[in-house]
């Protein structure tokens, strides 16, 4: 097999697939694949976070929604984070991943799995957290830091731990 670059990142603000009024993509932000990633209006993104689009799918940040810096969105199977989302600092977003083959077959050679990975409108992603293909966190919901999303997280809740489960009903001690 033969490896090719994904080239390195850079990119004009005009390549976007859209881009909304009084975004800010902070210095050291790299875009892959821009014409598959669409800003709304109001959107934050913080230093050095990569958006890496894919011609398979979308990614989709809705109006107001914050992007801290150091983020990794891999969006081959479509990432769509809703309005006044938060992402915290160092999260991770994967939306494919290799099937499962036996050995001695290298992993790397497997055929690729996708799930669409959707944020609800104000949620918020803690610190460093890993989100894996396929889940959903609702809206309002709250994911603690360094928590691992494999599944679905309910509208207004508190989720945190690995695997995140939920604790609690936001509001709720």
């Amino acid at each position: 097999m033969s490896w090719s670059s994904h080239g390195t990142g850079r990119f004009r603000p005009e390549e976007l697939g859209s881009l909304g009024e009084r975004c800010v993509l902070e210095d050291g932000v790299l875009v892959f694949n821009p014409a598959t990633v669409h800003l709304g209006d109001d959107v934050y993104v913080g230093h050095r976070t990569m958006l890496k689009g894919d011609t398979r799918a979308e990614l989709r940040v809705g109006h107001g929604a914050w992007i801290g810096q150091s983020c990794f969105m891999q969006s081959a199977g479509g990432i769509d984070i809703g309005a006044r989302a938060g992402v915290g600092p160092g999260v991770m977003i994967l939306t494919s991943t290799h099937a499962e083959t036996r050995p001695p077959a290298p992993v790397v050679d497997a055929p690729l799995e996708f799930g669409t990975v959707e944020l609800g409108p104000g949620c918020d992603i803690g610190v460093g957290a890993i989100l894996l293909p396929g889940c959903r966190v609702g809206a309002g919901a709250q994911i603690g830091a360094g928590a691992v999303v494999t599944g679905d997280v309910p509208d207004g809740t508190v989720a945190a731990g690995v695997p995140a489960r939920v604790v609690r009903r936001r509001g709720e001690r």
